[in-house]
C-alpha cells in the first residue's frame, strides 16, 4: 500500500549551548531560546523536512500532513493525571500524540520520520505507535530517512525495541552525567551554564557588568532604605525599618528606560530576583542550596545581601488575599502537601491564582487560575446543595464561644505554620525540627477546622432558606470557605495537562480521600 496521505514527522529538542546535554529537561521553549540557537535550531527541523519530502518523493508517498515537535524531549517525563483519574509519568508530545490520533482514525495512512529516535525514545511510546500499526492489514506504512524505523515485520519491530532500549538507556546515563556534572560544577563554586544570562555578569564566566552591578547595589539599598538616591522628600516618605517597595523600584528601574537582562520592562518578581540570587553575592547555589562560595565576584557582600534577603522574607509577598480568595485553606499541592495561597501576579486581578508558594515554604510546582477554580467549586457546591438530603447530614452546631476560640486557634496555627516555613528557608532551623514542628501545629490546625466546620450548618440553613445561587452569592469568603469545608475536606490541584492546551480541566481538582474511621484496619 503506497501512502497518500503520509505524515511527516519533524522533531528537534534544544541542547545547551556548552554540549552538557543531549535531551536538556526543562529547558524554555523555541522562542524563549537565543535567537543563534533557535536559528540553528530552525535549520535542523528544515532539513528534516527537507530528508523526509525526498524520501517520500523517492518512494512515490504522498505527504499532506507535516507535524513539527520543536524543543520537544522524547525522553523526558512528566507527572501526569490519566484518563482514568490516576497519575503516571509520561513524556509530552502532543506532536507525537496527534500523529498517533490522526493514523488511527484513519485520517492518514503512513508515517515518515528522520530516525527511529526522532519518534520515540521511551519504550510505552513506541508500543503506542506499535499497536496503531498494527491495528489495519497490511500494517500501515512508517519508515524512515536513515532505514532505522520499519514497522512492517515483526522483525522490524523487534528491532525497533531493542534500538529504542538502548536510546532510553543513552538518555539515562546522559541525564545521569549532566546531574553528576552540575553537582561537581556547584561544589567547585563555578557556572552551570546553560539558561537566561544572570543579571550583573556575562553569561560565559560570570564576568562582572558594572552597569549592572550598579543598579543590584541601588535596588539593595532601595529595600534596606538607605539609598542615597532619594530626593529629601521622598526619604521622608521612606520608613527605614521597611524600604522602598518592589513595585515601585520597578517603576522607577523602567520610567529610567534601565533594561533587565532579557530585554523585558522589570517587574516586582524581576526586581526580587536579581537581588535575592545567592550569585550576587558571590555563592554558588544548587538545587536551591547554597553549596559555597563561587568563583566570580560578588556584587553584594554577603552580610549585606543576608540583609536583604532577610528584609524581603519579612514582607508579605503574596499579597493577603485570604478575605478575597475564599479556597485559601481548601486546596493542596499533591506534591509537598503545602495548602495553596491566592497570590496576583503582574497583570492585575485576572492573573490572581492559587499557588503552591515557595516563598511561603511551598514547592512552587503548582498552580491554578483563581476564577477557574473558583468556578468550578462554586458549580460543584451548588450542585450538592440542590439535594434535599443535604441539609439533614449537617445537624451538628458547635457551641459559639467553642467555635470562635477555635477560630483564634486556626489562625494562629496557621500564622505559625508559615513562620516556621520562612525559617527554615533562612536556615534558622533544621529541617528535622522543621517538619517536626509541622506535624504538631497541623494536628492543631485539624482539630480547629474541625470545629470551625461544625458551624457550617447555621451557614447552610440560612442558604437554603431561600433561593440558594442567590444566597450564595451573599455569603461572604469566609462563610463561603466553611461551607465548602463542611462538604468536602479539600481538593488536591493536579498538575495542568500540556496536551489540552489552554483549556481548563476541571478533573485537576481532585476531593481528598475521605479518611478511614478510627480503629479501621482496613488500609
Amino acid at each position: 500500500m503506497t501512502p497518500e496521505r503520509a505524515i511527516l514527522l519533524l522533531r528537534i529538542s534544544y541542547r545547551k549551548p556548552d554540549g552538557e546535554a543531549g535531551e536538556t529537561e526543562g529547558t524554555p521553549h523555541l522562542t524563549a531560546v537565543p535567537a543563534e540557537r533557535r536559528q540553528t535550531l530552525s535549520k535542523g527541523i528544515g532539513r528534516q523536512e527537507e530528508d523526509g519530502r525526498a524520501l517520500a518523493a523517492r518512494l512515490g508517498w504522498t505527504i499532506t500532513k507535516v507535524i513539527v515537535e520543536d524543543d520537544t524531549s522524547a525522553f523526558k517525563r512528566r507527572k501526569v493525571q490519566l484518563p482514568d483519574g490516576s497519575t503516571g509519568l509520561r513524556t509530552v508530545r502532543p506532536g507525537f500524540r496527534e500523529a498517533i490520533d490522526l493514523l488511527a482514525s484513519g485520517t492518514n495512512d503512513g508515517l515518515i520520520a528522520d530516525d527511529l529516535d526522532r519518534v520515540a525514545r521511551d519504550p510505552r511510546d513506541l508500543e503506542d505507535l506499535i499497536d496503531v500499526v498494527e491495528s489495519r492489514t497490511p500494517n500501515i506504512p512508517v519508515t524512515s530517512v536513515t532505514g532505522s524505523l520499519r514497522l512492517d515485520s515483526d522483525a522490524g519491530i523487534a528491532m525497533a525495541r531493542v534500538m529504542v532500549t538502548i536510546a532510553n538507556k543513552s538518555s539515562r546515563d546522559t541525564a545521569r552525567r549532566v546531574a553528576r556534572k552540575h553537582l561537581e560544577l556547584a561544589a567547585e563554586g563555578k557556572p552551570g551554564g546553560g539558561g537566561f544570562r544572570p543579571y550583573g555578569f556575562t553569561a560565559k564566566d560570570r564576568t562582572l557588568i558594572q552597569a549592572e552591578a550598579d543598579v543590584v547595589k541601588e535596588i539593595a539599598a532601595r529595600i534596606l532604605g538607605d539609598w542615597d538616591g532619594w530626593t529629601t522628600e521622598q526619604h521622608a516618605k521612606i520608613d527605614p525599618n521597611v524600604g522602598e517597595t518592589l513595585t515601585s523600584i520597578a517603576k522607577d528601574l523602567n520610567r529610567r528606560s534601565i533594561p533587565t537582562a532579557t530585554g523585558v520592562p522589570w517587574s516586582d518578581r524581576s526586581v526580587r530576583s536579581v537581588v535575592s540570587k545567592a550569585s550576587v553575592a558571590g555563592l554558588r547555589e544548587h538545587r536551591g542550596e547554597v553549596v559555597g562560595k563561587a568563583v566570580w565576584s560578588a556584587i553584594l557582600e554577603p552580610a549585606r545581601w543576608e540583609q536583604v534577603v532577610a528584609r524581603l522574607a519579612g514582607r508579605n509577598r503574596v499579597v493577603d488575599l485570604t478575605l478575597q480568595r475564599w479556597l485559601t485553606g481548601a486546596l493542596r499541592c499533591p506534591f509537598c502537601r503545602f495548602m495553596l495561597v491566592g497570590a496576583q501576579g503582574n497583570r492585575g486581578p485576572q492573573s490572581v491564582r492559587y499557588w503552591c508558594a515557595t516563598p511561603e515554604g511551598g514547592c512552587g510546582k503548582i498552580a491554578i487560575k483563581a476564577s477557574l477554580a473558583e468556578g468550578e467549586v462554586e458549580r460543584q457546591i451548588l450542585e450538592l446543595l440542590a439535594q434535599p438530603d443535604v441539609l439533614a447530614s449537617l445537624r451538628t452546631l458547635a457551641d459559639t464561644e467553642v467555635t470562635e476560640t477555635a477560630r483564634a486557634s486556626l489562625a494562629e496555627d496557621e500564622d505559625q505554620l508559615r513562620q516556621m516555613a520562612r525559617m527554615w528557608a533562612r536556615r534558622e532551623i533544621t529541617f528535622i525540627e522543621y517538619t517536626e514542628a509541622r506535624r504538631i501545629v497541623e494536628a492543631r490546625v485539624k482539630e480547629s477546622r474541625a470545629l470551625l466546620v461544625s458551624r457550617a450548618p447555621r451557614v447552610l440553613r440560612t442558604l437554603l432558606a431561600g433561593n440558594v445561587a442567590e444566597g450564595w452569592k451573599r455569603l461572604s469568603p469566609a462563610d463561603k470557605r466553611e461551607v465548602v469545608l463542611a462538604l468536602v475536606p479539600g481538593y488536591d490541584v493536579m498538575p495542568h495537562d500540556p496536551t489540552m492546551g489552554n483549556r481548563f480541566d476541571p478533573g485537576r481538582l481532585v476531593p481528598f480521600p475521605e479518611e478511614p474511621a478510627e480503629g479501621d484496619a482496613s488500609g
